[in-house]
């Protein structure tokens, strides 16, 4: 990631989180703290928020971190799509008191505090036309303009033709648990059931419980284990699975998108997914669990967020392969398509093109187009039994950027996925560990979790495709090979049903 933005309902961070920031290259959205709501207008509220902008600004404006102001989390939305039920009559007044509030004291406070970065009045907004309709656009979610929030829990997260080609995804996201380690901190052994009163307080998301299984069962069998504790640990894993593959899909049709204009929509130049870290141990759209442990999310996003990225996906008929460019320089760059059958180790076709294409830096460009029954046909495959992998090399065929996979049907409906055995093997490599896998069968989503022992692993959630793998584990407190081969366990897509 190179960006991250502070949300209007959480806090002004830290000076040290802002100076990280600057050193590591993280640009910051910076919202001020309004979100969600209606807010008043009276003097003393008023002389109140001119106070925390003008301190905040100023104490802020210094770090060149930040990016880019903006005023208010979706209140511009809120009242364009009538999230309060506004009566008709009274919508004059309360579009007149958010203008007051955003635009004529913080909109003018940071203006004259700080001309060197944009300001936004809200997120999503449409920008200079929202300003042209009066600050509150018919509506902020309009593609053609500024950023956009989407969300959508009953559609196939995977489709990507129900995304929006927008200008900039300022948030997006799905919803899952947390691991049982992150759980045991809060809950009994009672309380470990999805359908609990524990599961349902910690749910703050309505329905949230319901849309996380029923998305997952649109592409996966679902945990059906007789042992109610592994029923439990199974559906927390697949909750993971389904908001992983959620999210990479939508952020690689974003990246994939930046320089596409299709009908006037496109030109992706951002994309960042709500959200990076949890406040307490529950559900929630967060990559990162509550304490510091990874979601699959979040080892996932070191691949869809690489600076150098082949993005598959099929339209219509045909199967394309992206390559996707965040570099300064300019690249060659050729694919190497593999198409394997769930039932075998190893591929079945490889197609290796020998021609490199011109990327240039901060681009999208189709590098491999194929109609997909012949593709499939060739290699003796149907949609159910086979599935591909591709990466892409540079001119000196030297692979640039993670291998990436498609999958041809939904899992639940895939032919031939064995039940992988997955031997482990721990050993101590200087203040790490090496985790040494062996598998006798394709593993999707293999899943390393050392319960109990803080750290986090190289790669993980990956779908295994060779007889062996090493990733290595950072462990955040002392710990021993004893221990790690005692506490770590390895599951599968497979294992859960």
């Amino acid at each position: 990631m190179n960006a991250l933005r502070v949300w209007g309902g959480g806090i002004y961070e830290q000076d040290l989180y802002y100076e990280l920031c600057d050193q590591m290259g993280i640009m910051v959205w910076q919202d001020f703290m309004f979100a969600c709501a209606l807010y008043p207008t009276e003097k003393n509220f008023i002389q109140s928020v001119r106070e925390e902008v003008i301190q905040q600004v100023q104490r802020l404006k210094s770090h060149p971190s930040i990016i880019v102001w903006s005023g208010n989390n979706e209140n511009e939305a809120a009242l364009a799509t009538d999230w309060f039920d506004i009566p008709g009559t009274q919508r004059p007044k309360y579009v007149k008191d958010y203008v007051t509030l955003y635009v004529n004291n913080i909109r003018d406070i940071v203006l004259k505090e700080d001309r060197s970065r944009p300001f936004l009045v809200s997120s999503p907004t449409n920008g200079a036309e929202s300003e042209q309709e009066g600050w509150v656009a018919v509506d902020p979610y309009d593609p053609l303009y500024g950023d956009i929030h989407f969300y959508s829990y009953t559609h196939d997260c995977l489709d990507w033709t129900s995304f929006p080609r927008t200008r900039f995804a300022s948030e997006y996201g799905f919803q899952s648990w947390p691991s049982l380690s992150t759980l045991q901190q809060v809950s009994t052994e009672d309380d470990r059931r999805y359908d609990s009163a524990f599961s349902s307080h910690r749910q703050h998301h309505g329905d949230g419980n319901e849309q996380m299984l029923q998305q997952a069962a649109l592409h996966y069998n679902l945990p059906n284990s007789t042992d109610i504790n592994k029923r439990y640990t199974d559906t927390l894993y697949i909750t993971q699975v389904m908001q992983a593959q959620c999210v990479k899909a939508q952020s690689e049709f974003y990246r994939r998108s930046q320089s596409e204009l299709i009908k006037g929509k496109g030109l992706t130049m951002g994309a960042l997914y709500w959200q990076l870290n949890d406040i307490w141990q529950g559900p929630s759209w967060s990559s990162i669990e509550f304490g510091g442990k990874w979601k699959m999310l979040h080892y996932f996003a070191q691949n869809f967020f690489a600076p150098v990225l082949p993005v598959g996906f099929e339209d219509e008929d045909d199967f394309f392969i992206y390559a996707v460019s965040d570099l300064s320089e300019d690249v060659w760059l050729a694919s190497a398509v593999f198409v394997y059958k769930w039932s075998s180790i190893n591929p079945v076709c490889s197609i290796y093109n020998k021609f490199p294409m011109f990327i240039p830096g901060g681009s999208a460009v189709n590098i491999y187009q194929q109609p997909s029954r012949p593709l499939l046909e060739g290699c003796g495959c149907t949609r159910q039994s086979c599935f591909i992998t591709f990466h892409l090399e540079d001119s000196k065929e030297q692979q640039l950027g993670p291998t990436n996979y498609h999958f041809l049907s939904p899992l639940k409906d895939a032919q031939g996925i064995q039940r992988s055995n997955i031997s482990a093997k721990v050993l101590k490599e200087g203040e790490a560990f090496s985790v040494f896998l062996q598998s006798d069968a394709i593993a999707p989503f293999v899943w390393l979790d050392m319960g109990a022992v803080p750290g986090r692993f190289s790669s993980n959630g990956f779908l295994m495709v060779t007889t062996n793998i090493t990733v290595t584990f950072y462990p955040w407190r002392p710990t021993t090979v004893i221990e790690l081969s005692q506490y770590l366990t390895i599951k599968t897509l497979r294992d859960v049903y």
